[in-house]
């Protein structure tokens, strides 16, 4: 029998406004995030009440809120605060992998997106 399971959110978007310049913040942009929330088994499985698991729509939330919030200027930091909420708020979480994208990356070149993964444990 698992010990733990996997919840994922992909590809979760949010308009906001980190990063180093001044354009970043005045202007804004779009935040793409994966979270890969490892839950501790206990008793949700074999009773299938949401009692004991995460709820992914209030995982949604505690996402949105933590990028929405407080203006970062590394995606690393920004990132790490995901998962911090996360762990914070669902005591079920024993580890958290954030994958955050930022897809108007201010860089000279042609790429789709710039992209940090972060793990925390509880």
């Amino acid at each position: 029998m698992a010990d733990n399971y996997i919840i994922r959110l992909v590809n979760c978007a949010f308009f906001a406004y980190h990063g180093v310049y001044d354009e970043e913040e005045s202007l804004g942009q779009r935040f793409f995030v994966d979270a890969e929330l490892e839950i501790d088994r206990g008793a949700a499985l074999e009773t299938d009440s949401l009692e004991g698991t995460v709820d992914y729509g209030v995982a949604f939330k505690v996402i949105e809120e933590a990028v929405t919030g407080q203006r970062k200027f590394l995606i690393e930091a920004l990132a790490l605060d995901v998962a911090k909420a996360l762990t914070d708020r669902f005591s079920q979480i024993r580890r958290v992998r954030i994958a955050l994208r930022k897809p108007g990356a201010p860089v000279q070149g042609l790429l789709d997106h710039v992209e940090v993964v972060v793990e925390h444990r509880a």
